[in-house]
């Protein structure tokens, strides 16, 4: 269970280094955004706020006026995960489930945190098996709040490149029962402390996508 729940920490502090390293802006403030941002009305509002863009010393602003009116502006979280991997030496023959067997060739961990220790943190495991079944999935011997689900498999793909989508959004809600807005870490892992193997995987094109 704490080899990996200290994993998982060491995921979070890498990124939480990362976001004191590099700012990552949630709007750009420029025209060709504002014309593709999805207009919210409230239900009951009698108009929309008005938006516009300005600049100062600072920067880019945008400016709201509202008059009696009442509707906000959005953009669509980029929630889905895609991951290109191929696995080229698998650990046929292990028991994934298990303790003595929880080691895959390839994995994506993503981590979001929940309380002040790592203790606390939930996951999402997606992993390249090489023994059971793409959409199967089971909590981590280790530790129930990490869910290992299987996105690829070399019972289908051996040495070859496979590339997946996951809607990571919708995996947290199902089961983490969490309304997921953002993540604290992602991460890649290949790993066969368990079982003793050897295992060879390559990793290729990670990112989040709208869709």
């Amino acid at each position: 269970m704490f080899r990996i729940l200290n994993f998982i920490l060491i995921i979070f502090l890498f990124f939480f280094s990362l976001a004191y390293a590099e700012n990552i802006n949630v709007f750009d403030f420029t025209e060709e955004e504002l014309s593709t941002l999805k207009v919210r009305k409230v239900r009951g509002a009698d108009a929309k706020t008005k938006y516009t863009l300005g600049n100062n010393e600072n920067g880019k602003y945008i400016k709201a006026e509202a008059n009696n009116s009442a509707s906000g502006l959005g953009k669509e979280l980029k929630i889905n995960l895609n991951i290109t991997w191929k696995v080229e030496k698998d650990l046929t023959g292990i028991v994934e489930n298990s303790k003595k067997g929880h080691d895959y060739a390839a994995r994506v961990f993503v981590v979001k945190k929940t309380g002040a220790t790592p203790l606390s943190n939930r996951a999402m495991n997606y992993v390249f098996s090489s023994n059971n079944d793409i959409n199967t999935y089971n909590p981590s011997p280790f530790t129930k709040k990490s869910i290992d689900y299987v996105l690829s498999t070399t019972k289908e793909d051996l040495n070859e490149w496979v590339t997946v989508k996951v809607n990571v959004r919708d995996h947290f809600k199902k089961f983490h029962d969490l309304d997921l807005d953002d993540i604290n870490g992602i991460a890649i892992m290949s790993d066969t402390d368990n079982s003793k193997l050897n295992a060879i995987a390559y990793y290729q094109n990670i990112y989040f996508s709208s869709n």
